[in-house]
């Protein structure tokens, strides 16, 4: 499967030609020190026998220059064929679909520099996480869903044998609400608020708010508060498409399942009634978390909006300013492992250093991400900022999703697309 991809070469610059037929003492500098032909006396030596001469001069001059046509291009054969070069100079292509959270990672200059040094140029389109299988996967050199589920079909349908991912870091969901809106949760047990700015979601009060249509209204506190008004619900994304919306089905049906998996048809049918409140309520469904959240960052957008963590611990290490943000993490949750499927070597090659390289794991973090394995990482880097982000995930209860036909099942039913 492993494709190859044109080289860039290096451009081999050639110089000019002697001008005319000036010798040594018919040529003067110009300011800039190139050379110039200056006018040539009629008895100058250099003019003596020089019609003799020209037709040998012409081929030396012409075996010369062929030489150096030929040493310019086997340079750039060289230098298209070889490994990183010495300028840190990417000379490896890689073409990937990814889930649009990561799209700034990789769109980061200083990632792609990062990259770049390392030997790759890394081009990446988006697609929903669920929905990538669906794609022409033959026309990339890896998939990089938002969650392991997602992947494994990915392998399945489209790596070649004995392909291993690579899931160099992970965000958990959290839900962001405003300050009014988080104290009216806990004054009425859907949510436990630890400081200004975190707390958690108790999802099983939640789901039995949202089962009995509970509206802002109807929940004490609320009244000095005319943004909330209407059902209490949490806007997401899409389930059939997004990986967001997928996990928070995933996290949600396992709690109204009676805390287990959804695994058979019997089981869908029993969740599939109020997993279709969560949604319809909604009304239209986004395609990611993006639009959602910087309509929330705005001042815009709904009461209580799901997202990824990451999107708030890049907005803070930004030193952007979170307002009366508060980040209520779910108490039961599915976290994002975010897996790159490579498709052949180099793309493989790609996952490592995404997983191992300390520059690019730096990077990571920066843009909210917490890479596996080291969480002494994230820890130290968003140490000022404990009051929105919880360092450990220590009591948040971490589930599996369903498997992908399960999953797809469910979501068909949420959202009314039998």
């Amino acid at each position: 499967m492993a494709r190859s991809f044109p080289a860039t070469a290096a451009r081999t610059r050639i110089g000019r030609p002697p001008c005319g037929r000036a010798g040594p003492q018919d040529t003067a500098r110009q300011p800039n020190g190139d050379r110039f032909v200056t006018g040539r006396s009629p008895n100058s030596l250099w003019n003596v026998g020089f019609r003799e001469h020209a037709a040998p001069v012409r081929r030396i001059l012409g075996i010369a220059l062929a030489i150096v046509l030929i040493g310019g291009v086997a340079a750039a054969v060289i230098a298209g064929r070889g490994g990183q070069g010495s300028d840190g100079t990417a000379t490896k292509t890689v073409r990937g679909v990814i889930g649009s959270e990561k799209s700034e990672f990789f769109t980061d200059p200083e990632v792609v520099k990062a990259l770049a040094d390392k030997g790759f140029t890394v081009q990446t389109e988006t697609s929903g996480s669920w929905a990538m299988d669906r794609l022409p996967l033959k026309e990339y050199d890896f998939a990089f869903p938002g969650s392991s589920e997602p992947a494994r079909r990915i392998l399945a349908k489209a790596a070649p044998k004995g392909a291993q991912p690579a899931r160099p870091f992970y965000s958990p969901l959290v839900v962001v609400t405003r300050s009014a809106a988080a104290k009216v949760l806990a004054d009425n047990g859907l949510a436990q608020l630890k400081g200004a700015h975190t707390g958690r979601l108790r999802m099983g009060a939640y789901l039995k708010a949202a089962a009995e249509d509970r509206t802002w209204q109807q929940l004490k506190g609320s009244a000095g508060h005319p943004e909330l008004t209407g059902t209490v619900f949490v806007k997401t994304t899409d389930p059939n498409t997004s990986n967001s919306g997928a996990l928070w089905l995933s996290a949600t049906s396992f709690v109204a399942n009676g805390t287990k998996t959804v695994a058979d048809e019997a089981a869908i049918a029993a969740n599939a009634p109020l997993m279709r409140k969560l949604y319809a309520v909604q009304g239209a469904l986004a395609q990611s978390t993006d639009e959602p959240f910087r309509d929330f960052i705005s001042g815009a957008g709904d009461p209580l909006i799901l997202v990824y963590e990451s999107q708030i611990a890049a907005l803070l290490l930004q030193q952007q300013d979170p307002g009366d943000l508060v980040v209520l993490y779910p108490d039961t949750t599915v976290n994002s492992d975010h897996t790159l499927v490579p498709f052949n070597d180099d793309a493989r090659a790609l996952g490592d250093l995404l997983a191992n390289d300390k520059r690019l794991r730096q990077l990571a973090v920066r843009h909210g991400f917490r890479p596996q394995g080291a969480r002494a990482e994230f820890a130290a880097a968003t140490a000022q900022h404990t009051g929105y982000l919880a360092r450990e995930l220590s009591g948040i209860r971490q589930v599996s999703a369903p498997t992908l036909p399960v999953l797809q099942a469910l979501a068909r039913r949420a959202t009314g697309t039998n």
